[in-house]
């Protein structure tokens, strides 16, 4: 770390939460991008693998939204929602035609958070119900709501809620109680499950909010139907199905415009949330709902900077670059070359424990050599050997133990090749320290 650097992160820590993570032993400063590569301000050059947490979802400083923003900026930056916003408008009607929803209207907000907030609020006013269903394992956001209703302990710094909020099993395929079970078996003993925990609740439950694939969790997922299958139980209650889209949404798991549609047998969500890679860095995030349950809030509301004309401009660009270039089929393409090469590199690697995902949302658990248990110490070192090759790739799951790998869709074979090649002698150096300890 230079001096400046060390005099920023000084600076950082007399100032900001103690609990504001960094990654890194010695945490970067990003000072520029472009397409899949990143510079620190010592000048070195990264491939990014994590793009800002699933955000730069087409390329960094992609012209077409850059000009975008600018232009608009040069227009008019904000108004607020008090006024009519073509951009808005153009944006959300594009939206609800993307979103499988009828009738669909769409709110915007300025992150994921706030969407899954808004989202809970829709959903608790709707049927006069704070009881929540969530999944194990899960994460939905760092607002007082959003806690409430997450299952991974490790961001859930608070027990206090204003929801009372049921946990069910399903969210993570290889690990819990149904692990040895069949896809088919599994999915039935997690409907069980689901039929079990409604027999507590008193009066109804609100919704159940699920991430289609687990994004802070580790990127686990459950077999393709099991939100369908619970779609049914829920539908004989009256219980709406909020699908988190903040990670999995535009294409990222590449079979699937959206999470949801790989467990699409009975219908689409009630309400989605999105955020995160439609802005492409922007603040953007948003809750796709049917009218009936859009319009169901008994007060009025506005959104300061939700829907602002510089954010929904840049929107437009970036969810046109995208379809225009096939950027889903991309990270179907080029995220099942990535996966086949990280299995057949991990192959070997008692470290390992498994490669999972889809499209270009693939995760790396990491476990102690010759047990089944999380090793955050070796995913730590593993994302720090990395970084001095020169790639970036996030963490989470259990413990932080599992590696979380999601470079921008526009990514192409020979980075994803590069990128596997760096990471596997990454994991190889994390073996033979492990052995050598």
């Amino acid at each position: 770390m230079t001096h400046d650097s060390a005099s920023l992160y000084a600076r950082h820590q007399a100032v900001l939460p103690s609990w504001l993570g960094l990654l890194y032993e010695r945490p970067l400063e990003l000072t520029h991008g472009e397409g899949r590569h990143v510079w620190d301000a010592e000048g070195n050059r990264y491939l990014d693998f994590f793009g800002g947490i699933l955000t730069t979802m087409t390329a960094h400083a992609l012209p077409e939204v850059t000009r975008a923003v600018a232009e608009q900026a040069g227009r008019i930056i904000h108004t607020s929602t008090q006024y009519l916003s073509r951009p808005m408008v153009e944006l959300a009607e594009r939206i609800a035609a993307l979103s499988g929803i009828p009738d669909a209207r769409v709110f915007f907000t300025t992150s994921g958070t706030e969407a899954n907030d808004a989202a809970l609020l829709l959903a608790t006013a709707y049927r006069g119900s704070n009881q929540v269903l969530a999944m194990r394992n899960s994460y939905h956001g760092r607002s007082f709501s959003a806690i409430g209703v997450t299952g991974n302990t490790s961001w859930s710094p608070t027990s206090l809620s204003p929801l009372q909020t049921l946990y069910v099993h399903g969210g993570v395929r290889g690990r819990g109680p149904f692990a040895g079970l069949d896809d088919g078996a599994y999915i039935a003993a997690c409907v069980a499950d689901l039929e079990d925990m409604l027999q507590q609740t008193a009066g109804g439950a609100a919704a159940l909010i699920a991430e289609p694939v687990q994004g802070v969790g580790g990127f686990t997922a459950p077999p393709d139907g099991l939100y369908a299958a619970f779609r049914e139980v829920l539908t004989r209650h009256g219980i709406l199905w909020i699908s988190d889209e903040v990670q999995t949404g535009w294409g990222r798991t590449g079979d699937h415009f959206w999470g949801w549609q790989a467990h699409a047998g009975n219908g689409p969500p009630d309400l989605l949330t999105f955020a995160k890679g439609i802005g492409n860095g922007m603040s953007i995030g948003g809750v796709v709902a049917r009218a009936e349950v859009m319009n169901a809030l008994p007060a009025n509301s506005i959104s300061t900077f939700g829907g602002s004309p510089v954010t929904m401009a840049a929107g437009l660009a970036n969810l046109t670059y995208l379809l225009e270039h096939d950027l889903p089929g991309n990270a179907r393409r080029v995220g099942g070359l990535l996966i086949e090469r990280l299995r057949a590199v991990s192959a070997g690697l008692d470290v390992v424990r498994e490669v999972r995902g889809r499209g270009l949302m693939i995760g790396v658990e990491l476990v102690r050599p010759g047990t089944d248990e999380p090793s955050p110490e070796a995913a730590a070192l593993v994302l720090e050997t990395a970084r001095e090759r020169g790639l970036l790739v996030g963490k989470g799951g259990l413990g932080g133990a599992t590696l979380r790998i999601a470079p921008p869709m526009s990514l192409t074979v020979a980075e994803a090749e590069e990128g596997a090649e760096l990471l596997a002698d990454a994991l190889r150096t994390a073996q033979q320290r492990w052995a050598a300890a």
